[in-house]
């Protein structure tokens, strides 16, 4: 079965930091584009970062540009987002999926991270 399972998200105070992961299962995310999507409530759903199928080129929205950081592990079967800095506007479910020209094929259920103090 396909699946993809975030982890990792959960309470942080402002300036905290947090690491979430996401495993897939049924499936090798090694030809993939993997990114991180989040959506905060009332919001749309934003795409917040991603990494290349060798790893060799990643992309982060403006906001979280030096803050955050995507990396991949193929032998695993992971990718991972660590997040530092954290603020009150990172509150959100981050979603973790596996693209191909450009569309996710596979997404994650969500974790959620709350930034407050």
């Amino acid at each position: 079965q396909v699946r993809l399972l975030e982890s990792g998200g959960g309470l942080v105070q402002p300036g905290g930091s947090l690491t979430l992961s996401c495993v897939a299962y049924g499936f090798t995310i090694s030809p993939y584009t993997m990114t991180w999507y989040r959506q905060a409530p009332g919001s749309d759903r934003e795409l917040v970062a991603s990494i290349t199928a060798s790893g060799g080129r990643t992309n982060y929205v403006d906001s979280v540009k030096g803050r955050f950081t995507i990396s991949r592990d193929n032998v695993r079967n992971t990718v991972y987002l660590q997040m530092d800095s954290l603020e009150p506007g990172d509150t959100a479910v981050y979603y973790c999926t596996a693209a191909q020209v450009g569309r996710p094929v596979y997404w994650g259920e969500g974790t959620r991270v709350t930034v407050e103090g």
